[in-house]
């Protein structure tokens, strides 16, 4: 049999690959004032589906409450527009 019917076939996807929930900070205006945004949080206020992915907070819209968000990434101009607001960042591995 030849070599290139031997070997596996697994084309151009990357098996490393990290999969992301994507959240803008426009969507964050559901939660009050000074509350805890975590993955929990948001599967609970619908705006992702599940806890298999990670979660990446995106920086389109604006935001006018102080809240401190937990999640796996953070696109530069959300943690910018997250810590003008008042609130805080922390970036899980």
């Amino acid at each position: 049999m030849p070599l290139q019917r031997r070997l596996p076939k697994r084309g151009f996807t990357p098996l490393d690959r990290v999969v992301y929930s994507l959240v803008n900070i426009s969507q964050l205006d559901v939660f009050e004032s000074g509350s805890t945004v975590d993955t929990i949080a948001l599967i609970s206020k619908g705006l992702i589906k599940s806890d298999r992915f990670a979660v990446k907070i995106l920086g389109n819209g604006d935001i006018s409450k102080s809240l401190k968000v937990t999640a796996s990434k953070f696109s530069q101009s959300a943690k910018d527009k997250i810590i003008t607001a008042g609130g805080s960042i922390e970036e899980i591995a």
